[in-house]
């Protein structure tokens, strides 16, 4: 996780690479987000063996001054363009809607985030608003409803 999280190209689209430290702490708080929600993010590692090449699940994230639940990750830049990212985080909007049972879920990336807004777009999600961000400048929010959910599985 610290290759991944400390890479300055994987972690261009944040404010900075994360610290030995940083990592530990990030580890943490997705540990407490287990005791608190239930839920957070997990090891994406590929089918054909014990390769860890990132996270991928689902967090409550403050966008724009209200606390929603979101599909983020991280992949390995070894491993982008493979369609990972994507896949995962389809397996987790399946977990939202049926496990979960949340009503609507979320991505949201910097504006200058073109990977990550083509996985929400495959993902079923549309851009539903942008707002100014102290952190991002920009930041971009993409989201799907239980309802087109259900609507696009019936495609």
């Amino acid at each position: 996780l610290y290759k991944i999280l400390s890479d300055s190209e994987s972690m261009k689209h944040y404010p900075k690479p994360y610290t030995k430290e940083e990592v530990k702490d990030w580890i943490k708080r997705n540990i407490n987000r287990y005791r608190e929600h239930g839920f957070g993010l997990w090891a994406v590692e590929l089918k054909n063996g014990n390769n860890f090449i990132g996270d991928c699940g689902i967090t409550m994230q403050n966008i724009n001054g209200t606390l929603i639940p979101e599909i983020g990750y991280h992949i390995n830049k070894q491993f982008t363009g493979n369609g990972y990212a994507t896949e995962a985080a389809q397996a987790c909007k399946d977990y939202a809607f049926n496990t979960l049972g949340f009503q609507k879920i979320y991505s949201y990336m910097k504006f200058t985030n073109l990977s990550s807004a083509r996985v929400a777009e495959k993902n079923g999600m549309k851009l539903e608003f942008e707002y100014d961000d102290p952190v991002n400048v920009v930041t971009k929010v993409y989201s799907i409803t239980i309802e087109e959910y259900f609507n696009q599985s019936l495609e």
